[in-house]
């Protein structure tokens, strides 16, 4: 858009107060400022903040009885309602527009999406009474809704200004009790935005460190580079007002401006030579400095302050009213079709469909979590490498017995029991395999609760991924929540089966072709001969000692046993631990083949299938076409969208608009 300081640098320079010619409030501004303010003005009446996008704005902000109203009707050459108590009960949003002498002058108002006419001046503050009353009520009360006044005419400077309800602690007759929060609050929304100017309306007759609406604006502009202060009733309180003025105690960052207001039934040309006599002649207030006196500089400062911040805001509102509609654009295509007909239905069911799976395929089968980069619950394959190593370590730890205390006792047990005629220095394999059929019976304790927990984290993935792509269908969701569930369901009792089947094979026979066993069952049995030494020798009943691959060991209870039986013990119970580490890792493999097949299956069949079905049914292709409905909020959603984006698009145009028309003018750059 440029520099700012194009505007700033054309600002004319007060034209001298004189007591028999006072200054017009309206000067060189009108013909550049126009396109610019006209874009603001087109922008607010489009309701383009309701989009989140804040527009520069002069907020007039005052305590009741400050004067508020009087400043405006000297900015504009009209009279607005008077009289005690509150008068503005609505933003009133003045558009003041200067005019050829020879055109006749242009007033109308704004409100509830239709426009007033107004006949003339005297009838305008009747006019805005009556709209003020459609708007709010016939009571006391007041409304967010704005009411627009236009003013077109000869001699008003190009300003758009809100006026807002004056500042009041004490309801009177008929106000609500929270009136006061009411107007802080509509306040605040509208001086809040840093692209708003506040003119601060004050009366010299009292302290401004004690005006509420100074307490206000420096609530959200704590350096006052944006807040402006206009100090009416100058002749009531002159004493002082100077240094007040200049001492500026409150951070009244862009200045004060005193004026004098009409008075009684003077004309508003009578009421500017009154004002410039006032501050030319008055021996307290002449002193104060010219640059900040009477209504003309006041016009002068706010146009100025309103070219300055519409220049240095409109690139910012140009962008952000892009990238809203880009978002919104984007936010519609991806909300679901009106699907009229069952071919549709179907074809939005199999998208759908092929992105879930995609997600699924991602997530439980390649590793990728590019979609939850911080969600490790959907970091899948990790998650289920580690219940897999976790139920792996718990197998190989909890079918040992204590070994602290209870060592070889199981296996002399075993062999006490297995004896048989035959050769002594051969071990029976009755008591290898009823060992192993004991540990068996131990896996199998264990095995429900680790399928039941690996389906079930598998079921809250696949349900959130398909929840996930089908939020646009709510009717849908539930029929694929439930066939999702039924098939996984039904997945989960297979892993059941399938382990138990490979649990009775490893129940009836005892073999591997992994070289793994012979190795560790011969490191193992190299510790036999020093086990069997300390057994014979060691004299202390609560002897312990520590063997590789077993553990810390307690002797004690084998002392009294028979020496070849302890012997006989050591070695099957070397075996049954090289052995078991084998069966236990061949049944995690088998499990982890499993799984990772099923999972396959699961995503890359099963799902679409099962899903299919439940929406086929027995009712055919209907069924599926009642489900892909849009829902009511759905519908509504998608309208308001296309009202946002209709709206953003007139926004844009407008501002297009304004900056071709400043372009080809050359009024911007000179």
């Amino acid at each position: 858009m440029g520099d700012d300081r194009a505007f700033v640098g054309r600002e004319p320079e007060p034209e001298p107060l004189l007591v028999a010619n006072a200054p017009p409030l309206a000067a060189s501004y009108n013909d550049w400022i126009r396109p610019l303010l006209d874009a603001v003005d087109k922008l607010r009446n489009l309701n383009v903040m309701k989009e989140g996008i804040p527009l520069p704005t002069i907020v007039v902000v005052g305590d009741q009885s400050s004067g508020k109203s009087s400043v405006l009707e000297s900015l504009a050459g009209i009279s607005l309602p008077r009289g005690q108590g509150m008068c503005t009960r609505v933003p009133l949003v003045m558009r003041l527009q200067g005019r050829r002498p020879a055109d006749s002058p242009e007033l109308h108002l704004e409100f509830n999406g239709k426009i007033v006419n107004v006949d003339d001046e005297d009838h305008v503050s009747d006019a805005i009474v009556s709209a003020t009353d459609e708007i709010a009520g016939s009571g006391k009360g007041i409304s967010n809704s704005p009411l627009t006044l236009v003013v077109k005419k000869d001699g008003v400077p190009d300003l758009t200004m809100v006026d807002l309800p004056g500042i009041t602690r004490v309801p009177v007759h008929g106000q609500p009790e929270n009136i006061y929060e009411q107007i802080s609050a509509m306040i605040m929304e509208y001086i809040r935005p840093e692209e708003s100017i506040i003119l601060n309306v004050v009366s010299a007759t009292v302290d401004f460190s004690t005006c509420e609406s100074i307490r206000m604006s420096q609530m959200v502009d704590k350096t006052g580079k944006r807040t402006l202060a206009v100090v009416t009733k100058a002749d009531k309180a002159p004493e002082g007002l100077q240094e007040k003025v200049t001492a500026d105690d409150v951070n009244i960052g862009l200045g004060y401006v005193c004026v004098r207001n009409r008075i009684g039934d003077e004309s508003y040309e009578e009421a500017r030579l009154e004002e410039a006599k006032l501050f030319e002649m008055h021996p307290q207030l002449c002193k104060i400095d010219k640059s900040i006196v009477a209504v003309p500089v006041l016009a002068q400062k706010l146009m100025k302050i309103q070219a300055t911040i519409i220049a240095k805001c409109l690139p910012d509102i140009v962008k952000r009213i892009d990238d809203k509609l880009n978002a919104n654009l984007a936010e519609l295509n991806s909300m679901p079709q009106n699907l009229s007909s069952v071919e549709e239905a179907v074809t939005a069911f199999m998208q759908i469909m092929g992105s879930a799976k995609e997600s699924l395929r991602k997530v439980l089968l390649r590793g990728e979590f590019d979609e939850y980069p911080d969600d490790k619950d959907m970091h899948c394959t990790t998650r289920l490498v580690e219940m897999l190593n976790h139920y792996a370590k718990n197998l190989q730890c909890s079918t040992e017995n204590d070994l602290g205390t209870n060592f070889l006792l199981e296996e002399l047990e075993v062999l006490e029991e297995a004896k048989g005629i035959g050769l002594p220095d051969f071990l029976p394999r009755t008591a290898f395999l009823t060992l192993l059929q004991r540990k068996v019976k131990g896996i199998l304790s264990k095995q429900p609760s680790f399928g039941v927990r690996v389906w079930d984290y598998i079921n809250g993935v696949v349900i959130r991924v398909l929840m996930q792509h089908s939020e646009n269908y709510p009717q849908l969701q539930s029929s694929t929540r439930r066939a999702a569930s039924n098939l996984i369901n039904k997945m989960k009792g297979k892993t059941m089966n399938k382990m138990m089947k490979i649990l009775e094979m490893e129940n009836l026979t005892d073999y591997t072709c992994n070289p793994e066993y012979l190795l560790q069952r011969n490191k193992l049995m190299t510790q036999q001969g020093n086990f069997m030494d300390l057994v014979n020798h060691y004299q202390s009943y609560d002897s312990e000692i520590v063997l590789e691959g077993i553990g810390k060991v307690y002797l004690g209870n084998l002392r009294e046993r028979k020496k070849q039986l302890v012997q006989e013990a050591f070695d099957l119970k070397m075996r049954m631990t090289a052995y078991w580490k084998i069966v236990v890792r061949r049944f995690v493999d088998w499990m982890a083949l499993h799984l990772r097949f099923s999972v396959h299956n699961l995503v890359n069949k099963e799902m679409e299938k099962e899903i299919g079905s439940e929406l086929m049914g027995p009712h055919g292709s209907g069924r599926i076409n009642r489900m892909m409905k849009v829902t009511p909020e759905m519908a509504a959603k998608r309208e308001k969208l296309n009202r946002s984006i209709k709206l953003l698009r007139e926004s844009a145009e407008v501002v297009a608009k304004s900056m071709d028309r400043i372009v080809t003018n050359g009024d911007y750059n000179n």
